[in-house]
């Protein structure tokens, strides 16, 4: 961090694009130097490609902030529930919709985070009509890596904060519920007198999740799901 330097920065924007066969490359890189990572990479590749064929952009579908966002994040389910809803089906998917990092004008009832909130409860509901039979048996999280502040900034905006709220869903998840030990937002209550408090820890919800619908022991999901993790109990009854 010190001295000269000729490069003060860069942005991504600014490489040129991967190659066609840069992954088919890291593939006989792991392949040669880590065979289970390699495996798994050769199953995503599969899966990524049946996505892509299917309408997705890639098996992580992303849906970056903007005006059209909302439909993005609808259009990217139906491609989802279409790959999972057939016969020979990841029994598992993921996706990441950008967006949410409301710094200025958050809006309220109207607003970017409107626009998303709507766009998210799109996805749902495409998720649920395109599962069809099978949504009875699907669990869905969504999840944030963190949460806002408590109060609004100088640009009718929130900073980055603490403690969040994570939705469950789904045909396999006994719902009507809010599960929360609620510690207020009054000034004396906030975290660090900025954030709502955590009162939760998130890897209980989903070691609660994946103990009760896909049978993962305890010691696994402490062990090698979230390592060193075996004080934190998971959440039981999520699933109906």
């Amino acid at each position: 961090m010190r001295g000269p330097a000729p490069v003060f920065g860069w942005a991504p924007q600014t490489l040129a694009a991967a190659g066609s066969d840069l992954a088919a490359r890291v593939l006989d890189l792991y392949t040669h130097t880590d065979p289970a990572l390699a495996v798994a990479l050769r199953a995503g590749l599969e899966i990524d490609k049946l996505a892509t064929a299917d309408g997705i952009s890639g098996g992580m579908a992303r849906a970056a902030g903007g005006p059209n966002q909302p439909n993005v994040m609808r259009s990217t389910a139906i491609g989802v529930a279409k790959l999972l809803a057939g016969d020979d089906s990841p029994f598992a998917a993921a996706l990441a919709f950008d967006g949410w990092d409301t710094h200025a004008n958050e809006g309220g009832a109207t607003g970017q985070l409107a626009a998303r909130l709507a766009g998210l409860d799109g996805a749902l509901e495409e998720l649920e009509k395109g599962l069809g039979a099978r949504w009875k048996d699907t669990a869905i999280a969504v999840i944030t890596e963190f949460g806002r502040t408590a109060r609004i900034n100088g640009t009718s905006g929130t900073d980055h904060g603490t403690a969040t709220v994570a939705f469950l869903a789904g045909g396999a998840i006994r719902g009507g519920r809010v599960i929360a030990d609620w510690p207020g937002l009054k000034p004396s209550q906030l975290y660090e007198d900025r954030d709502l408090k955590p009162t939760a820890d998130l890897r209980a919800v989903l070691k609660g999740l994946l103990a009760d619908q896909f049978g993962i022991p305890a010691g696994v999901l402490a062990e090698r799901v979230f390592p060193d993790s075996a004080s934190v109990k998971p959440l039981a009854g999520l699933i109906a």
